[in-house]
């Protein structure tokens, strides 16, 4: 078992609160700690930590007491309920959690091919394979879950998009109408299924027991059409860099809605949501060339 200290990824670090006394911080500062602690108590092998690794997470690749390959992985603060939702899926259309320890929120999970994501397929293809991915996890959540719902969220929502659309005149009616979208949208969904929340093309890896399985949850409950949006969102700039990219846009709304029998205006509009919604977050992390290329492509919806 290894004793030498551990380095969290640069990603990792970069990627949280550089407020010293934020959750975020006082949790990335115990996890060498943490994961050496965790190596013991599940008699885990470390190979190494997983580098860049994700932005809200960190993953080592360890073996098991009998040589069996594992990831073990130490979700960061404010993602709740990640296990609970593997649990359900159980191994169908997910990665597999094979342990969970509920003091650490540690997850030792089924070791995947972490460099082979469907981002390495061609486009159509990719699409196809994630779309038959994700319509595995669309299951019922069950009586007393734990997961937020989608109604739930909105009102955080809506405030982002009303403080957006103050501070930007030329998207105001755009933002307006992601606003206005977001709030009727719950209220009119006919289906509440477990969604994985954060489902993209870099989150389904290649497996030894499937050949694909999703990763990463972000799970709540709500319709099917929010999932997909993000599928239709997935690989937006090189859709934009194409011909008749407009027209595209749309085709990949009603190609994704036919294909999984999901309302094509409903997952225009959670579409146009998200993509605004993701707009507002990037320019506020300071990357505006990507949300104005975001705000373009919800324009074409």
């Amino acid at each position: 078992m290894a004793t030498a200290p551990i380095e969290p990824p640069q990603r990792l670090v970069s990627s949280l609160s550089s407020d010293p006394e934020s959750p975020e911080r006082r949790w990335l500062a115990a996890l060498p700690t943490l994961l050496q602690q965790q190596l013991v108590s599940w008699d885990l092998t470390l190979e190494r930590v997983h580098a860049p690794g994700g932005r809200s997470s960190l993953v080592a690749l360890v073996r098991q007491q009998d040589g069996t390959p594992a990831a073990l992985k130490f979700p960061a603060p404010g993602r709740p309920h990640e296990a609970e939702a593997l649990g359900i899926w159980d191994g169908w259309g997910a990665v597999r959690l094979l342990r969970r320890d509920g003091t650490t929120g540690a997850l030792l999970l089924e070791r995947l091919h972490s460099a082979v994501s469907l981002r390495s397929l061609p486009e159509a293809k990719a699409l196809l394979e994630a779309a038959g991915t994700v319509r595995r996890l669309w299951v019922e959540p069950g009586p007393g879950h734990p997961f937020p719902t989608l109604a739930g969220e909105t009102e955080q929502a809506v405030r982002t998009l009303s403080a957006a659309q103050a501070d930007s005149p030329a998207a105001a009616p755009l933002l307006a109408e992601a606003r206005e979208l977001r709030e009727a949208l719950p209220t009119t969904a006919t289906e509440h299924v477990l969604l994985h929340g954060a489902f993209r093309q870099g989150k389904v890896l290649a497996g030894e027991r499937a050949p694909w399985l999703a990763i990463g949850p972000a799970p709540l409950v709500g319709e099917r059409a929010y999932d997909l949006a993000a599928l239709v969102l997935d690989r937006f700039e090189d859709l934009m860099a194409g011909s008749g990219a407009a027209a595209a846009a749309r085709r990949r709304v009603a190609k994704l809605a036919d294909s999984l029998d999901v309302d094509r205006d409903r997952l225009r509009d959670w579409t146009l949501c998200r993509a605004v919604l993701t707009a507002v977050r990037e320019t506020a992390v300071g990357d505006r060339q990507r949300g104005e290329l975001l705000l373009e492509f919800a324009a074409w919806l």
